[in-house]
């Protein structure tokens, strides 16, 4: 399983968070909002994978990463949990 984290302490915003998430996935046509999110974690990333979150409970945009959280665990519903992501902290 490939693993990927990501340290809410080094994401400003949504924004900065699928700027990142497009980087280290190479995806050059990340259409950075939460419908490319779900196209991306159901159907173009090689599976099984989990995404590591950091620090989320602590972050100033929490109610914005929330969100992304919520479509996150949404598609490990879709993926049967071949996707999957965890938070440093439970939600």
């Amino acid at each position: 399983m490939q693993l990927v984290s990501f340290d809410l302490h080094d994401v400003r915003d949504e924004q900065d968070f699928y700027r990142q998430f497009a980087e280290k996935f190479g995806l050059h046509d990340f259409g950075n909002n939460l419908d490319a999110l779900w196209d991306v974690l159901t159907g173009e990333v090689s599976l099984p994978l989990r995404i590591m979150l950091r620090h989320l409970p602590q972050h100033p945009a929490e109610a914005g990463l929330r969100r992304i959280v919520t479509v996150m665990q949404e598609a490990e519903s879709e993926t049967a949990g071949a996707f999957s992501v965890r938070t440093s902290q439970p939600l």
